[in-house]
């Protein structure tokens, strides 16, 4: 009997443990680099299932490690750090931590791939290696590149990577992926407009950098819209202006603040370039001075093809080919499993977690993780790591490779 339905028959048990897993975790959040409680929790869970772990990479960061004899490695990550955001929702579950809470579901990608590990662990049928990433600080803090700095894949060497985040609206029991980009890169940005102060009532005896202010804010909007490809994609928002503290008073300096989205290397060039472009244009224009500082944060997320395919095949196999989005639509948020990608060859999934109503929508504070996505997303792990573990695996990648 294969490992996956062995699985299936205990789905009820495995559904009342992950479902009390994710609900601990919900109630106790912890925020990037402060998930020291819920780091000793998964670092016991898998030493009790016998898996070798590893603690202290990007400081509470834990990599559990599984062998079952000779053959290629694999690494399956999570995320495990909360959000600054006070809940709102009165279930016993709710935060106990005011001002923390597991808006996005880390709590529930923590728990499918402990539900992973554990069946791994005792019933797997690989043969290979599988290094469990449990990674801090995925919420703007980049964790992932952090614990790749410290040696994430020097010590435990893989030759693909995998990771999935929950879908709200996407029906339980979905799964989508792509091959290529399928999240962009996050950056930000400000820009320091400094004119000449006077009154309002006078303005010839100043140079005015809110009117520039204003001139710079509509030509960022050009960018997207006359420089992109119109087959490409790109988002230039400006979200905050700083200027003045008087009705009758016209500032000297203006700050615009903002973020800046792209898929491809090339766009995410030449969104930064123009906006320098169209920020000392406007200024020199109107006799102003301005400066852009531009930020790059997270890359974009892009799939290699042939694990965005395998991933896609693995999901079919497991809930119907009517129920995987083998190219689902890019997502404008940004992830930090970007930088794994980078530097090896793997793929990122969403996960169905059914109907966006009662605010089950990300990053806000009426959001709890639907458990009953759970037992899909370990059983998907686990076909994952098994077809991956296999000689059909092997011939599979390289193939694809050839």
């Amino acid at each position: 009997m294969k490992s996956h339905e062995r699985l299936a028959e205990m789905a009820p048990d495995m559904v009342a443990e992950l479902a009390t897993w994710r609900r601990h975790l919900h109630q106790h959040p912890e925020l990037a680099y402060e998930e020291h409680a819920t780091a000793d929790f998964v670092a016991d869970k898998l030493c009790d299932w016998g898996i070798e772990v590893h603690r202290g990479l990007a400081g509470t960061g834990v990599v559990g490690t599984l062998r079952r004899g000779e053959g290629p490695a694999i690494a399956v990550r999570a995320d495990m750090d909360a959000l600054p955001i006070r809940e709102v929702n009165s279930f016993a579950h709710a935060s106990a931590t005011p001002g923390k809470m597991h808006a996005c579901g880390h709590d529930g990608h923590t728990a499918m791939l402990l539900g992973a590990a554990r069946h791994l662990a005792q019933h797997g049928t690989f043969c290979g290696t599988v290094h469990f990433i449990f990674q801090p600080a995925e919420e703007g803090q980049a964790g992932a590149r952090r614990m790749m700095d410290e040696g994430l894949f020097s010590r435990f060497p893989a030759q693909r990577v995998f990771a999935m985040h929950n879908y709200p609206g996407m029906p339980v029991g979905t799964l989508a992926v792509r091959p290529g980009p399928i999240m962009a890169c996050v950056d930000t940005w400000e820009i320091h407009i400094t004119g000449r102060g006077a009154h309002a009532a006078m303005p010839q005896t100043g140079i005015d950098p809110v009117v520039a202010s204003a001139q710079i804010i509509l030509g960022l909007q050009t960018i997207v819209s006359r420089n992109l490809e119109p087959v490409d994609s790109g988002v230039i928002s400006v979200t905050q202006s700083a200027a003045g503290d008087s009705f009758n008073v016209i500032p000297q300096n203006v700050v615009l603040r903002g973020t800046a989205r792209s898929f491809r290397p090339a766009t995410r060039d030449l969104i930064e370039r123009r906006m320098a472009e169209v920020t000392s244009g406007i200024a020199a224009a109107t006799g102003c001075e301005a400066v852009l500082d531009y930020q790059r944060s997270y890359p974009p997320t892009i799939n290699s093809p042939a694990e965005a395919h395998f991933a896609a095949d693995v999901a079919a196999a497991l809930v119907g080919e009517d129920r995987v989005l083998r190219d689902v639509e890019p997502v404008m948020g940004g992830e930090d499993f970007a930088f794994m990608l980078e530097e090896m060859p793997g793929a990122y999934l969403f996960i169905g977690n059914g109907s966006n109503a009662d605010g089950r929508i990300l990053h806000s504070p009426h959001y709890d993780f639907n458990d009953e996505a759970l037992p899909v997303g370990a059983q998907f792990w686990v076909r994952l790591v098994e077809a991956a573990l296999c000689e059909d695996g092997e011939r599979y990648f390289a193939g694809a490779a050839a």
